[in-house]
């Protein structure tokens, strides 16, 4: 996330059980023909599965990838679906959670999030974008929407709920969205309290049984600076009976840098009381009372695939070392945390350093601000957003990390067409700077397409900007918004 300047699902009027969206196809008569040859796969019980191929008029914005790993292009804000012509793909694209209808079409939940909008695509059975709508406009959405989750009965116990996190200011909150539901009728999670939030994901329902447990990642740079946060629920899809906490080295310790690489910390979870009732102000100075540990802007969060579902990893963006950082508590380049959560209370734990940036000598070195993360039974893999210290190096990079030999690795640098015809249209204003483009809201869609190793990944190109992007969400918030982004499709990512 780039800053610049339930409930129970029940009482939300969430569906909870596995309804099914369905939407009616024609059948496939326009597929280009070049895809029925090696890339085509069908499979005689479950019918045509997803295609491997470029489905935008926009080139992908990635470069030096990593030997094979395929990119194809899947939307852009330039682009015209069959069924919605007068749609237009926002900006900023961010957190996003794929849902299979049981048609096998699809539905996709995308934040874009300068807009303060969530998209609802509806992709065909062979995952070519048909339509789109805004299932959230800046109205409803009322603050910047930076990563989210979309929690499913058969992974969380309950939903489907698209849980987006709001962060604007301390006083944002996270919202539920209905994927299925009908339009901007999210409502925010009160439960949740009030974060400058960056991710709220809720961990499979193996984790803690018979309960809802929630993590937070709060992207605060001010006086009390980005804390990780718990909620835990009474009893599975309760999103607002639970309590919340923040999370505290054991030994009351607040500084993020004293904790160092290749040592593990005990750390508690606080409690703050009548979290509905209080504003973002309030929280963070009940986190400051409760000494929480005060970290240099915490982004997303995510739980590795494979395992009990309470071990957890989060990324530290870091902040400049002036101002509140001036004493250089915090992270300045970022960090990648592992917090394991204790098998029989998820109010106590374990905290380690994976990578630090600011050790400009170690594996990190190349760290422009790490933000978003995802985490799959063998790998870490996590997106920059350079926070424009003017050092930068190269533009953003996707970073693999192995989680058993410790190895870091680029997986691609973001392309911002600088040196090629059309850099005017990417680079409005002059060329643009070094990283200040990012990649963002990268998930796993492998067990959703039934096709392993694919992932589906976001390009935030902050200059791709013009007037026929301008509001395309129709809110009376954000009527000045006129960034442009892109969707891509990685395949062959080891899982």
């Amino acid at each position: 996330m780039r800053v610049r300047s339930l409930m129970t699902a029940g009482s939300l009027g969430l569906a909870v059980g596995g309804v099914g969206f369905v939407t009616s196809c024609k059948p496939d008569e326009t597929l280009n023909p070049t895809l029925t040859g090696a890339n085509f796969k069908k499979d005689d019980n479950n019918g045509d599965h997803l295609v491997f191929a470029d489905r935008s008029e926009t080139p992908a914005l990635v470069k030096n990838v990593m030997a094979g790993v395929g990119v194809y292009t899947l939307l852009s804000s330039d682009d015209k679906l069959a069924k919605s012509p007068d749609f237009v793909f926002g900006g900023s694209t961010d957190g996003a959670g794929l849902w299979r209808n049981p048609d096998d079409t699809y539905t996709l939940l995308v934040n874009n999030e300068d807009n303060f909008a969530v998209s609802r695509l509806t992709l065909d059975k062979h995952f070519r974008p048909v339509s789109g709508e805004y299932v959230v406009n800046s109205d409803n959405g009322t603050a910047r929407l930076c990563s989210a989750t979309l929690a499913t009965p058969a992974e969380h116990g309950f939903g489907p709920v698209f849980l987006t996190a709001g962060e604007s200011s301390v006083e944002s909150m996270i919202r539920a969205v209905n994927p299925l539901g009908s339009k901007n009728s999210s409502q925010a999670v009160t439960a949740f309290g009030r974060w400058s939030a960056e991710q709220a994901l809720p961990l499979p329902a193996t984790a803690f049984p018979g309960r809802t447990v929630v993590v937070i990642g709060d992207d605060d740079s001010g006086a009390s600076g980005g804390q990780v946060a718990l909620y835990v629920g009474n009893s599975i899809g309760d999103l607002d009976g639970g309590k919340l906490f923040v999370m505290a080295r054991a030994n009351d310790d607040t500084r993020e840098t004293n904790l160092t690489v290749g040592n593990s910390y005990p750390v508690v979870f606080k409690q703050i009381p009548n979290q509905k009732t209080l504003t973002g102000a309030q929280i963070n100075a009940q986190a400051t009372t409760l000494k929480a540990l005060v970290f240099g802007r915490v982004e997303d969060v995510d739980y590795r695939r494979g395992g009990s579902g309470r071990e957890l990893y989060f990324v530290v963006t870091g902040q400049n070392t002036t101002g509140v950082n001036a004493d250089k508590s915090r992270a300045k380049y970022g960090r990648i945390y592992k917090l394991t959560l204790d098998a029989a209370d998820p109010t106590k734990g374990s905290l380690e350093v994976l990578l630090d940036g600011d050790d400009r000598a170690g594996p990190a070195k190349t760290f422009e601000n790490p933000d978003n993360i995802v985490a799959t039974t063998n790998y870490l893999y996590f997106m920059e957003d350079p926070n424009g210290y003017g050092d930068e190096t190269h533009d953003s990079y996707l970073y693999q990390f192995n989680l058993a030999t410790k190895q870091l690795k680029v997986v691609l640098e973001l392309d911002h067409r600088r040196d090629k015809p059309d850099a005017a249209k990417y680079n409005v204003g002059g060329l643009s700077k070094l990283g200040d483009w990012e990649g963002s809201g990268m998930i796993d869609i492998s067990d959703e397409t039934d096709e392993p190793g694919t992932f589906l990944f976001g390009v935030q190109a902050h200059t791709w900007t013009g007037e026929q992007y301008r509001n395309p969400d129709k809110g009376t918030i954000r009527v000045n918004e006129s960034q442009a982004s892109q969707l891509l499709l990685l395949r062959n990512l080891p899982r």
